[in-house]
């Protein structure tokens, strides 16, 4: 009976964790757009540190300084987004120029 339950409950175990993770992260903001995910970062930024330093103090050791890093999801949601659409904007010509290209160079094979 025992080993009919047990994966059940390993499973059962599994996908509450993910659901709590996915909750967790909707919640703060990291699935959202990129002003919500500026705002998440920033509250981060301030609350990590401290419980990190709580953390080097209960265990008794010292971590190095952490890099400073300015990064604005933002910035990059947007510059992704511009990246794509002018990707597929230039698509139908460039595709124009590789298949005349493409042809050339079968033209030059057949001499």
């Amino acid at each position: 009976m025992a080993a009919k339950i047990l994966p059940v409950v390993k499973l059962a175990t599994k996908v509450t964790i993910a659901g709590g993770a996915i909750y967790v992260a909707y919640d703060s903001g990291l699935l959202g757009g990129g002003e919500e995910g500026s705002v998440a970062l920033a509250r981060a930024k301030a609350a990590v540190p401290p419980a990190v330093e709580e953390w080097m103090k209960y265990f008794g050791f010292e971590l190095p300084a952490t890099p400073k890093i300015e990064f604005s999801p933002l910035d990059a949601w947007n510059s992704g987004v511009q990246k794509s659409i002018h990707a597929l904007s230039v698509a139908p010509s460039t595709m124009s120029d590789y298949s005349k290209q493409g042809l050339q160079y079968l033209k030059d094979l057949s001499k």
